[in-house]
């Protein structure tokens, strides 16, 4: 009747203690792809940046991603456990990523690098906005892997799937629902949506194919930035209505999730931008 979740192994492989897993191995084919796909976009873009320069930028707007990433999830998701374990902040492998921490840790390295190579904020932007969506696919595909950030549980839905690590979580959800009850005995887990595979689909698919359309097109400075925030804002609000919230918030006023709330401005900021670029011209 459901999807059962493929036995997949979040592990390629390991050696002693050292275990190389799939989930790094997606960031890792990315940046690759990134940098490869940066220095030849960058002839067309007239963006004037010598390869090392650009082999620069994208180094630190990915150190600066990870620490902003870092940091948004302590503050947007989990405060209150992090400031009673001080230590677990550096646990990096235990987990604990935001998008939206990641994206204003880039934008604050695309500002240093503005300042530094004398170039308008928009135009590192837009260079560096069409690499974005591989990464989130990849990153995507990485979390269905590791069969974590399941959706919501939707027994009606005929392609819903069945994930073993969702177990625990399904139990408590079980105790409050007869039907359920019935599910859980019978599959060991509540069909979920798999929410992965849509913002696999939305953010790294459709958006990719979005962004390069119009950026082959004579854009004003920022509208491809611009553009980004407004597509990504709209396609993570979409998907967060079937993705199961973070146990620790919940939703808001149940309704609303965390990353809806914090998706809204990007929209807002999306549509500014465009209509400040009106005003450059390439």
């Amino acid at each position: 009747m459901y999807i059962l979740f493929p036995k997949l192994n979040p592990i390629i492989f390991s050696v002693g203690c050292v275990s190389a897993h799939w989930y790094g191995f997606m960031y890792l084919i990315s940046f690759l792809f990134s940098m490869w796909y940066a220095k030849k976009y960058s002839k067309k873009n007239k963006i004037k940046l010598s390869e090392k320069q650009i082999e620069i930028l994208l180094y630190s707007i990915f150190l600066g991603s990870c620490i902003g990433g870092r940091i948004g999830y302590i503050l947007f998701y989990n405060f209150t456990y992090f400031s009673k374990n001080i230590l677990h902040i550096f646990y990096t492998w235990e987990g604990g990523m935001s998008f939206h921490g990641g994206l204003i840790g880039a934008i604050i390295t695309m500002l240093y690098f503005s300042v530094k190579y004398k170039k308008n904020i928009f135009e590192i932007s837009d260079f560096i906005v069409p690499l974005v969506p591989f990464g989130l696919g990849a990153g995507r595909l990485g979390n269905f892997i590791n069969g974590e950030l399941w959706g919501r549980v939707s027994p009606n839905f005929k392609y819903s799937m069945i994930f073993p690590n969702s177990k625990y979580q399904d139990i408590e959800i079980a105790k409050m629902n007869p039907d359920l009850k019935i599910l859980l005995d019978q599959y060991g887990s509540l069909p979920r949506h798999p929410s992965q595979l849509y913002e696999f689909f939305l953010e790294g698919i459709v958006l990719f194919f979005i962004i390069h359309f119009f950026s082959k097109k004579n854009q004003s400075i920022g509208s491809i930035s611009g553009l980004f925030l407004i597509f990504y804002g709209i396609f993570r609000i979409f998907v967060e209505f079937f993705r199961e919230p973070d146990p620790q918030i919940g939703l808001f006023q149940n309704i609303i999730t965390m990353g809806q709330i914090l998706s809204f401005p990007m929209i807002i900021f999306g549509f500014i931008i465009i209509f400040q670029s009106f005003s450059y011209k390439k």
